[in-house]
């Protein structure tokens, strides 16, 4: 099995001092094989993804800023293997001009073959709907770009914040349920694969979300791309993460969704 995770870790938002040995905490009880990660800070003292990359022994790649060094406030994917290349681009916001919201691919060599991983994070305003639909137009056009024509190769998986519900249009087309963003390629849903119950990873019952405006919502996906190999990739489990406090400290606001996609690459019997 290949164990994904995505995780908004709140950049440097509320005790953001104490939560940094609880996330550290629970990446390492989790012991993902890709960490993809969004809301990662990076200031005159370090880099948050680079800090969590040296003490978990992983392989990072990260979004970077107008000067080159690491975005301040980006998205970051950690590997347990190695990564071969990475590419970015900036998101477009209500006017239409980049801004500093991205999507990063990773190529990742993994023991099925080299794979594409990838992460991203949308706008998250209630009614910003038709700007996430934008935003998603790039990202699964940049996805597409750079996946593999090979029908055998292992699909894009693509996980992160898209701060939109399984309902909502902008996920619809994600999903097949609505005209996709790009012809032919379409992506599972991994929680509604292979998860139970609502999956909230945005709940009141989190002490940092607990004077929420909004209602509970699972805001926090994984999807692997289709059409793909069966059953490569094919998601069996799909789980909370991040729920329990590490030191009296709940990590972050968002809670993690982490998968277990199959690595198996061909049915004994096809």
């Amino acid at each position: 099995m290949v164990r994904v995770l995505t995780w908004n870790l709140w950049w440097q938002f509320g005790p953001w001092e104490a939560r940094q040995p609880a996330i550290l905490a629970e990446l390492e009880r989790l012991d993902p094989d890709i960490a993809l990660l969004q809301e990662v800070w990076a200031d005159e003292e370090g880099d948050q993804a680079e800090h969590l990359a040296r003490r978990l022994g992983y392989h990072v790649a990260r979004t970077t800023g107008a000067d080159g060094g690491p975005q301040r406030f980006g998205n970051a994917i950690l590997s347990r293997w190695p990564i071969e290349a990475s590419e970015m681009a900036r998101l477009p916001g209500e006017k239409g001009k980049p801004t500093h919201r991205t999507v990063l691919a990773s190529r990742v060599r993994t023991p099925a073959g080299s794979q594409l991983f990838s992460v991203t994070h949308l706008a998250w305003q209630y009614d910003a709907g038709p700007l996430r639909m934008r935003q998603l137009e790039v990202v699964v056009g940049f996805v597409d770009r750079l996946r593999s024509d090979d029908p055998a190769t292992p699909p894009v998986v693509l996980g992160g914040d898209f701060n939109a519900v399984a309902e909502a249009d902008e996920i619809r087309r994600m999903t097949g349920l609505a005209e996709p963003y790009r012809p032919g390629l379409i992506f599972t849903d991994c929680w509604a694969a292979a998860g139970d119950g609502p999956g909230h990873t945005w709940s009141r019952d989190n002490p940092h979300a607990a004077d929420a405006l909004w209602p509970r919502r699972r805001l926090d996906y994984v999807f692997v791309a289709w059409p793909r190999p069966k059953p490569l990739s094919n998601p069996v489990s799909a789980a909370l993460a991040g729920v329990e406090p590490h030191g009296g400290v709940v990590p972050s606001d968002h809670y993690a969704v982490v998968v277990e996609l199959d690595d198996r690459q061909t049915l004994d019997h096809e």
